[in-house]
């Protein structure tokens, strides 16, 4: 995990203005960095800067489809980890690359922030990073003033710091694989792909958090989508072998495919058939899903919402299981002509 405390040590800081390439907006280069003297807005900076990653458990890494080195980003940051000389010279060639991409009608032009941290922690190890980051969207505010002792009432035009538009941290860590990385887009256009796939060219790294996360996807498509093509199955017991999945992902540190199938499917059959279509699931991904790996806890978290526990009855009822599937009972009566449960429990809250 990220932990936003350990970012101190905000040690260069350079700004630049990127526009939007095809829409005739310039690029404006700082000639160098930011002498940041006022600590408060140091702080206020790495708020606005480190704050939205707080939460983020899944990492990237730069990659190129013929050689990482050409990568560009790569590269610039590789620089400037080698040499902090060589700070202000690779963020103006980064602010360059953006603005190569910067092509889309749609993409917003905005200030561009480098940052350098000469200290930080991520997953517990302690190792320097670089922050691009990137503002598109303005606010206005109202500031009020003590004016001839009155108060008056103006706005002025400025950036959110709770509302980070683009982000990137670069941990100098693991550079043979294409470094460490994290990133933040709250723009989820297509058009806002060039950040990621086409400035950025990351891809996401093979950790136990996207491990876990591409399982729990495998698993629900298999509960939803394959078992009820091969075997007769209401919404309830596909509701139960959601939980039982969501449990064993909660409950356990390791997954272990065949321990997962006997616990939660138990039927030889339905076995097999979860083997195969985990084959398949990953062919027609290109995602592998290897049959150990050690589980991520902040993967499970973020993957609750697809164990929902949640039985529609048309839309009159929502019946929320939980626990134990012999309490609840599937009929039809034939007076109404329509479907019912029939619900057992000892107390009523």
């Amino acid at each position: 995990m990220i932990h936003v405390s350990e970012f101190k040590d905000l040690a260069h800081l350079t700004i630049h203005k990127v526009g939007n390439s095809s829409n005739d907006e310039p690029l404006l280069c700082s000639k160098a960095p930011l002498q940041l003297e006022d600590e408060t807005i140091s702080q206020l900076l790495l708020t606005y800067f480190i704050q939205p990653f707080a939460k983020t458990a899944e990492y990237f890494r730069f990659r190129h489809d013929a050689d990482l080195q050409l990568n560009e980003i790569f590269q610039y940051c590789r620089r400037i980890f080698t040499d902090q000389n060589e700070f202000q010279e690779q963020s103006v060639n980064i602010a360059k690359h953006l603005y190569k991409h910067s092509t889309h009608p749609k993409i917003k032009g905005g200030e561009l922030y480098i940052a350098y941290f000469s200290k930080c922690q991520v997953d517990g190890e302690e190792v320097e990073a670089i922050g691009i980051f990137k503002s598109e969207n303005r606010d206005t505010y109202l500031k009020v003033f003590l004016a001839d002792e009155n108060y008056q009432v103006n706005y002025e035009d400025g950036i959110n710091i709770n509302k980070l538009d683009k982000g990137c941290l670069v941990f100098n860590t693991e550079e043979e694989d294409g470094f460490k990385v994290s990133i933040i887009d709250t723009n989820k256009q297509t058009e806002a792909v060039y950040w990621k796939d086409a400035f950025l060219q990351v891809q996401r790294r093979e950790d136990s958090y996207h491990q876990t996360e591409t399982a729990v996807d495998m698993c629900k498509q298999f509960i939803h989508n394959k078992l009820p093509t091969e075997y007769e199955m209401d919404r309830v017991d596909q509701v139960d072998l959601l939980n039982k999945s969501a449990a064993y992902f909660k409950e356990k540190e390791q997954f272990q495919l065949d321990d997962f199938a006997k616990e939660v499917l138990g039927h030889p059959d339905a076995i097999a058939s979860f083997k195969e279509y985990r084959n398949e699931y990953a062919d027609h991904f290109q995602q592998d899903i290897p049959d150990e790996f050690e589980i991520s806890a902040p993967a499970v978290k973020k993957q609750q919402k697809v164990f929902k526990s949640i039985l529609k009855l048309d839309r009159n009822f929502h019946v929320y299981i939980h626990g134990n599937r012999e309490m609840i009972e599937r009929g039809f009566d034939e007076a109404t002509n329509m479907n019912y449960y029939k619900l057992l429990f000892e107390n009523e809250a």
